[in-house]
């Protein structure tokens, strides 16, 4: 183009426009591209996060390791109906229901609640942040009696109630793995129901969801689960009829940023 017979040349700027929209979200917005395929960084990362979450699908729960972190704290160990990983991914109810040996292992006394600690569809999550939420949760519980922690291997979240139904339970705490996606592979769901029973349905219980470094933190989590517990206690039921009107708590100051995926690419 020319202006007063002078050529013109528009000039291209490196500012990256889709940064500011990053800086709310894990999701891959705005990906860069090379001639008319993706960068090679990009494509890269995607192939990590999602070999991540594959391996918190099928990674077994290291039992051991968190005995370690209990430093001999009381704890009981059972397993459901699926036998193995495959059966329990092709056999949801049978990850819903207590094998006949654990069954007969759990005694029955009178606690104000029983905690779980599942592997679910993401062991390295329970891995991660079942301990540490336990044990932030139970210090936020004086005068509860609070059953030592269950560990569950091939657990779904009902299996909570038959745990809390053998061993006499007024509620259970459901702390499990949740389904890995491409941006975080190790992220807690804690479930609680009030007089849980086999066959429960989910509309009695509440959810704290996104348990993990980039979601909302332990503290916040035990804090508000803690609440519910309270509230939970005292109007004798939980789900839809109990509303979490708990006090919001602010994400740590050493919480990552949001837009640093759950990969190391």
């Amino acid at each position: 183009m020319t202006e007063h017979g002078k050529l013109t040349v528009q000039t291209r700027t490196d500012v990256d426009e889709w940064q500011p929209l990053r800086s709310l979200t894990r999701a891959r917005i705005g990906l860069g591209r090379s001639g008319n395929a993706q960068r090679t960084t990009d494509v890269l990362a995607f192939q990590a996060a999602h070999a991540r979450a594959r391996d918190a699908v099928h990674t077994p729960l290291n039992v051991p390791d968190m005995l370690e972190q209990l430093h001999g704290a009381p704890c009981l160990q059972v397993q459901s109906r699926a036998t193995d990983r495959a059966t329990y991914l092709r056999r949801p109810d049978l990850g819903r229901r207590l094998s006949e040996h654990s069954l007969q292992e759990l005694q029955k006394e009178e606690w104000d609640a029983v905690f779980v600690a599942a592997d679910g569809l993401s062991a390295i999550a329970t891995q991660t942040n079942a301990i540490p939420f336990f044990e932030a949760t139970r210090a936020l519980l004086p005068g509860w009696r609070i059953a030592p922690l269950v560990i569950a291997t091939q657990g779904r979240v009902a299996l909570g109630d038959d745990i809390a139904q053998a061993m006499g339970a007024k509620m259970v705490v459901m702390m499990i793995g949740e389904r890995p996606g491409l941006s975080v592979a190790d992220s807690l769901g804690v479930y609680l129901t009030y007089a849980p029973y086999v066959g429960c349905p989910d509309s009695l219980r509440n959810c704290l969801s996104n348990i993990h470094a980039h979601g909302m933190t332990i503290p916040a989590g035990a804090s508000k689960l803690a609440w519910l517990m309270h509230e939970a206690k005292r109007l004798g039921l939980t789900g839809v009829g109990l509303k979490d009107a708990a006090p919001d708590k602010v994400l740590g100051k050493n919480t990552p940023s949001l837009h640093d995926k759950d990969t190391d690419a």
